[in-house]
This record gives structure tokens, sequence and C-alpha cells, in this order.
């Protein structure tokens, strides 16, 4: 049975239509998660001595006391980036598989997760210089092993909460005040979690209750995924209050006014796009790492430009690049009506204008910094609106991942958005101001560094007109790639 259901997940992996991506992206990941290994075994390997060294305190107990912040962070970055398994379900219910089978194969590949293992690349040598330190290998060994229960833990806890947001942000928030509160000192509470964690070296019979609690969790949600393991699970809908909303103000842009409304309305309504404008939001502290000299890798002059280009466009970034896959689930049928490409990118455009603009009004606190630190912001901003704006809506043809609005997993993006067409399109985004500013700063001064980043966005809002021609056309090109791919479920 196992094997069957490799079999099948196989076959799906490579008849997808995303196929060639997927393996093009499978390569860089395999770079980036080598890179992650080489970082956990070398901070594994070296955290006990530089803690000892450099903080005269002793390195276990630091360890234990912090675990806590270890453990829940583990559960944020899972909540925002872990994929969780998919299994196509409607075609096994026809066969005679049993339905235990299904959820214990579909259960099962998150164990094999890679936020998992990593995990393990830091643990394993730190038990093994603890145990070179003289620490006893019984007590190192119920210690290593009561964590790993509750990395896993974090694993269902993670499959259980999923687009549970009140829920998981509750939690985020409790953790945040208690940190606040922890770094101010009015409250402490790794002096509560800390002996808990010392309790599993010290008593090793005590490292069970993690394994009792990571197998409760396992079993808590097998029995949910079986009980609504069935072909019209989750058609039925909530029923509640209509609300109508009228907008009249957009009316003003005439024939764009229905797709502007569409789309406010999509991100006020749904799940997924409402978080993405929450991501945007906090784009606009992204310069406080700039603009503050915390970060001296981050002196360099072009790096205020940096900063300028994302404060400013964190609506751009995170809503762009999905045009048009914001319209995935009623795309095909939108391409059998007689609308204008023109029309439908041009609101997609305005939008994006409008939030870049609002974004740069809001981080006005910036001159706090210095002029230099919100100067760098409106010549971004600029660049913005002249370049990046029609950069995001150029990408978006050959993004072709349907997006489903009713969840926020992949809201940090996709891999099916990554491409080679992308790739390239990203460069000219962040590197070609960068390049432009620094021209302008080492043969002359910051100040004509920066008036050419912003002459840059001002001669590609004059071109407009020609640069959407070029846009809607490439768009018609891929029309029917698009659909193809938007009805593909897997």
């Amino acid at each position: 049975m196992l094997k069957h259901f490799i079999s099948l997940q196989w076959k799906s992996f490579f008849r997808s239509a995303s196929f060639q991506t997927n393996v093009a992206l499978k390569i860089l990941m395999a770079f980036g998660a080598l890179y992650f290994i080489l970082v956990f075994v070398a901070l594994g390997a070296g955290s006990y001595y530089l803690i000892e060294d450099s903080l005269k305190v002793k390195p276990f107990d630091l360890i234990n006391r912090f675990l806590i912040y270890w453990v829940v962070f583990d559960l944020v970055i899972r909540y925002f980036m872990q994929k969780m398994p998919v299994v196509n379900i409607k075609p096994l219910l026809y066969l005679p598989f049993k339905k235990g089978n299904i959820v214990n194969f579909t259960l099962g590949k998150t164990v094999l997760s890679f936020f998992n293992i990593i995990h393990a690349f830091f643990f394993l040598p730190f038990s093994v210089v603890l145990v070179i330190e003289g620490f006893p290998v019984l007590n190192v060994v119920s210690w290593h092993l009561a964590i790993f229960a509750l990395i896993y833990a974090n694993n269902f806890i993670n499959i259980l909460v999923n687009n549970r947001d009140v829920l998981f942000y509750s939690i985020v928030g409790i953790l945040v005040i208690l940190g606040g509160l922890q770094y101010y000192g009015y409250f402490d509470v790794t002096d509560y979690t800390a002996p808990f964690f010392n309790l599993m070296y010290e008593q090793p019979v005590f490292a069970v209750l993690p394994w009792v609690f990571l197998i409760a969790l396992y079993f808590i949600s097998f029995n949910y995924f079986k009980k609504h393991l069935y072909l019209d699970a989750g058609l039925s809908t909530k029923q509640s209050e209509a609300k109508t909303e009228d907008l009249d103000w957009l009316n003003r842009f005439g024939n764009l006014a229905v797709f502007l409304k569409n789309d406010i309305k999509l991100i006020k309504r749904n799940k997924r796009s409402r978080t993405t404008v929450i991501m945007s939001v906090l784009f606009l502290f992204y310069g406080l790492l700039f603009f503050t000299d915390s970060i001296e890798a981050y002196d360099a002059p072009v790096w205020k430009v940096f900063a300028g280009i994302f404060v400013s466009g964190g609506f751009l970034f995170t809503f762009g690049q999905f045009v048009p896959s914001w319209d995935s689930a009623y795309y095909p049928l939108m391409m059998s009506q007689n609308i204008r490409y023109k029309e439908y990118l041009d609101s997609k455009w305005y939008l994006i204008i409008m939030a870049t603009i609002a974004s740069t009004i809001i981080s006005s606190f910036y001159i706090y910094f210095g002029w230099e630190a919100y100067v760098a912001i409106l010549v971004g901003a600029i660049y913005n609106i002249g370049v990046n704006s029609y950069l995001v809506l150029w990408g978006g043809a050959y993004i072709k991942t349907p997006i489903d609005l009713t969840t926020n997993k992949k809201a940090f993006g996709d891999s099916q958005a990554f491409n080679v067409k992308t790739l390239i399109l990203t460069l000219p985004k962040l590197g070609l101001p960068l390049v432009v500013y620094a021209i302008g700063h080492y043969t002359i001064n910051s100040t004509a560094g920066f008036i050419l980043v912003a002459l840059t966005g001002v001669l590609g809002f004059a071109f407009k007109n020609i640069v959407f021609n070029k846009i809607e056309s490439i768009y018609k090109q891929e029309k029917y790639k698009t659909i193809a791919a938007y009805k593909q479920k897997n």
C-alpha cells in the first residue's frame, strides 16, 4: 500500500505542468538546504564553547533557559512556510483503500519535512559536545530525545492550527508580550520554563512526557482527518449576513472601476489576500535595519536605496507578483468574456500605484533618521512606480500558480512562482536602482545618485503605453497556458 501511494506521488510530480519549474527549484532548494545544514552544524558544534568563552555562563543552562523561544519560533516559521502535505483523495476514495491508510500516509509525509530534520543538525553536534565535556550519556540522550519529541509535536500542532488564524496570532501575541516583559525586566517566563527542560536532563524518566504528548497529538490529528475524509468535506459553507459595498468613489476610473472594486473586495474578504496586506505593512519597518545604523553590514550608501525600494514597494512585491493568480478561481470564465487585457492590467497597475503612494506617505516617520533616509524612500517609490510596477505585471504572465484565497499558506511565496524568466526580471527590480545610484554617488555625490534613480523612474513612466502594449501581448501569448495551469489541481 505504501509503495502504491509513493508511486502515485512520483507520477504526480513528473506529470505536473510545473515539472521543469519544480526540477529547477529543487536544485536551488538543495543548495539552500545545504547552506542551512552547514550553519546549523557549525552552531551545534561551536555554540557550547562560544557561550562559555564570550558570556562566561554555563552553556547548557543558557540553552535550556531559551529553548522555549526556539520551540515557539519554530512553530511560527512552520505556520507561514511549511507546506501542508496534499494527497488528491477524490480518486482514492472510489478505490478499495482504507481511510486510515490514506491519512497515515499523508501525515507520514510531514515526518520527513525539512522543518523537522534541520533541527537534528544543531542538536546532534551539541549533544556530542555535551558528552565530550563530561555530561552523562544517558541524561544527554534523554534530553535530546525529549527535545525532538517537542519539535515533532510542533509538526502536528501546525497541522491542527492550519488556517486557524485567531488561535495562531493569539499565541504569537502572547509570545511577543512575554518577550517584551522579559526584555524590560518585568517578568521572565524562562524562570518557569527552564526547570522543565532541565528536568528532562536531570530525571531521564520524565523525558517520556514529551513523547506521550507527541503520540497524543498524532492520534488527535489522525482522528480529525479520518473523520473529515469524505468527498463533500468542506463543500458546505457557513451562512453569514450578506453585505454589499458600492465603492462609488472608484467610479472616477471609468471602465477600470469594475476591476478595482473586485480587487478591493477580494482583499477585504479573503484570508490569503488579507495576509498579503499585513505583510506589505510589515515592509514599512524594513528600513529600520538600514537607517538606524544598527547593522554594520548595511552602512554602504547603496543600501539606503535598496531599503527605499522595499519600504515603499511592500504591496507591489507581495500582491503584484501574483497577478493574475489572484483571479485564478474564475480566470477561465473571465477570459471567455469581452474583457480587454489592457483594462485588466491597468486596474492592477492603479491598485499597486495607490498602495505605493500610501506606503510612501505613511513612511514619512523616517524623516526622524535624517532627510537622506526619507529621500531614499521617495526615489524608491518613484522607481517602483515607473519601473518595478511594470516588471511585476510582466513577471506575472509567467507565474501560473493558482491561489487558494481561503488559506494563507505560501503567503511568503510559492515554488511555482520561480522560473528563469521571473528570475531575470527580478534583477532590474533590485539590482538596477543600486547600480544607477552607485554611478551618481561615486562619480558626483549622493544627491546625484538619488536624482539618477528618480529620473529612471520618471523615464519609465513616460513610456508606460509602449511598455503596457508589450506586456499585453505577452499575456495574450501565455493566455491558454495560464488557463490550463489554473485548471490543474496537482
